[in-house]
């Protein structure tokens, strides 16, 4: 206790010695990626003067999104590594929603990017081999996605790895040892063009006892090697803390002011921080990102899951790097990087801020698309004959619960969304949509995993106890919190043969609604039902919000036609709200 104490006390007066002569002190917001942009890895190429940033994707595809900024401020999509089904075939097979991609590590060394992660297959034992299916992807180019290599694959049982290299060039890679097993992190000499693994996997540090010790990253600075980790879990006790040695192998001494990032025991908006990356800006600056989820400490409602934050740091010669924390909504620290020019590829790039989208003849779907787990091409088609400006939906058998709420299934499903990344938003489409078959079925969803999320849909089904069948407005929601009540309605027939406007909008930072109306508006919106943000707010994942198309395990093949896809913004919260008034 004594140590932790002087370790503190030297870690603010550092802290605020730095900052005291830094130049002109500047605010910044978090989060800097938002929506489900979880376990941040960034590097600064100083070539272009531009930071890349890499994230989870778990069972989404195309998967591990790259950002790149030249300011921290504003991000860009690069594109995705994991871009093809054939990269990484058995994403098809993932079971289980935080199964999938987790915890990307990208770094560049000399002319290649190389980006590690590890495919899990979370419903299979923690001591299964097959559980941990550790790859690597590189490519030269990493502005055209296409040229990111297929998966390479090296034996590690265990998770979160991630590359290094010393000064003669070999190369390794540290990861988390399954922690069911044996916890820890693990270091060995790994070739990251065939995946051989050329040694023993060597303990390196197991951590200050919190739980799970994962998301390792080593830096070599100033003689010493660092060993930075995750630890507490990925909820409420989430902290990051780190170890250094002289020998690459260790032994490793604990950072006496540990832990050097947490918002645990706080009550800041942001919580849950930890997973973070260490990098410096063209000015030797150094700066950290972690996740966080924009909770507060009741930890309720998160729909967004885990986030991208970044924190300015201190890192003198010789000594510990200080993170300037907690973690906040705005935060003051270094001037924001001023890099000239503009990015590399930025007549291709996207925000993934708001939509207003027409599905051109010929065009391809944006790259901040999504699908749950890769999709069947043939589902989707841009323009087709006879319907200009619109995305065809041919149905799946399986609806978004899947085969039991975690699997997938022959023919897939047939979803395509995009990340929620606004507090408040209004997201709607329009649905031209002439179901003829008994369930049948087309709408909109508010999607976090099979087994959590909210869909309303355009169904064809019996008219009460008869055998006519009629289109129905069904709303359906599932997750293992308390949901709204299901419910048919008949589509009122002023409706029948227009095309519809269904929208999903975020009113408060609480709930979501859903509504319904004729395109033509020659009637309003109807809001049919009102939606807890509660019941997405689970997991490792964010919220998706898109469009889907099935027959419910029946015979129907009616495609439904999308037009007029538009998600526009409406504020973000970055502090705890008011209550609201009963």
């Amino acid at each position: 206790m004594i140590l932790q104490s002087i370790g503190s006390f030297a870690q603010a007066a550092l802290l605020f010695t730095s900052l005291a002569s830094a130049e002109l002190p500047n605010t910044f917001s978090n989060p800097i990626l938002p929506g489900f942009h979880p376990d941040p890895s960034c590097i600064h190429v100083p070539e272009d003067e531009t930071v890349y940033c890499a994230s989870s994707s778990f069972n989404v595809f195309p998967g591990i999104p790259i950002h790149a900024s030249k300011d921290l401020a504003a991000w860009k999509l690069v594109g995705n590594v994991l871009n093809r089904p054939a990269q990484l075939p058995d994403l098809a097979i993932s079971n289980g929603s935080t199964s999938g991609i987790w915890a990307p590590a990208l770094r560049k060394y000399k002319d290649t990017f190389y980006l590690v992660t590890t495919l899990v297959h979370d419903k299979r034992a923690p001591d299964d081999p097959t559980r941990w299916d550790n790859v690597i992807f590189e490519t030269k180019d990493l502005w055209n996605e296409s040229a990111w290599s297929d998966a390479v694959h090296f034996d590690f049982v265990g998770y979160d790895t991630s590359p290094s290299w010393d000064e003669e060039g070999n190369s390794y890679i540290v990861g988390s040892h399954a922690y069911h097993v044996q916890p820890g992190i693990h270091l060995a000499r790994v070739d990251l063009h065939t995946g051989h693994v050329q040694e023993n996997w060597t303990n390196l540090w197991n951590g200050t006892g919190g739980l799970a010790p994962e998301g390792p990253h080593l830096y070599e600075k100033d003689g010493y090697h660092y060993l930075m980790i995750a630890e507490g879990g990925t909820g409420l006790e989430h902290m990051e803390t780190i170890a250094r040695s002289r020998n690459l192998y260790g032994p490793y001494e604990p950072n006496p002011a540990n832990p050097i990032l947490t918002n645990a025991n706080t009550s800041s908006y942001f919580q849950t921080v930890g997973h973070a990356d260490l990098f410096q800006d063209d000015r030797g600056d150094w700066w950290g990102v972690a996740l966080s989820t924009r909770s507060g400490p009741e930890y309720v409602t998160y729909p967004m899951g885990r986030e991208t934050v970044l924190t300015n740091v201190t890192w003198p010669n010789g000594s510990w790097p200080i993170f300037n924390d907690p973690i906040e909504g705005t935060m003051q620290g270094w001037t924001l990087p001023q890099a000239s020019g503009v990015l590399p590829g930025n007549g291709n790039l996207v925000s993934e801020g708001d939509d207003d989208l027409q599905f051109e003849r010929g065009s391809r779907l944006p790259p901040h698309f999504v699908h749950w787990r890769p999709p069947i091409a043939e589902s989707y088609s841009t323009s087709p004959e006879g319907h200009p400006n619109s995305l065809r939906l041919r149905p799946s058998s399986l609806n978004l619960t899947g085969l039991d709420g975690n699997a997938g299934g022959p023919g897939g499903q047939t979803l395509v969304t995009r990340r929620q990344v606004d507090t408040l938003f209004t997201y709607h489409v329009e649905l031209d949509y002439r179901p003829e078959t008994i369930e049948e079925e087309a709408g909109v969803t508010l999607f976090l995993t099979q087994n959590h999320h909210a869909r309303l849909g355009i169904a064809m089904l019996p008219v009460g106890n008869t055998t006519t069948l009629a289109p129905h407005c069904r709303f359906q929601a599932i997750s293992y919190l308390p949901v709204p009540e299901s419910f048919i309605t008949p589509v009122p027939s002023a409706w029948h043969d227009k095309p519809l406007t269904l929208e999903i909008k975020a009113i408060n930072v609480t709930h979501y609604t859903f509504s319904a109306g004729p395109a033509d508006k020659s009637a309003p919106l109807e809001v049919l039902v009102y939606v807890p943000g509660s019941i997405v707010s689970w997991g490792f994942t964010g919220t998706l919000l898109g469009v889907y198309a099935t027959s419910n395990g029946g015979n129907g093949s009616t495609p439904a036609y999308i037009s007029h896809w538009n998600y526009r913004g409406e504020g973000q919260v970055r502090d705890n709200p008011q209550p609201i008034s009963s």
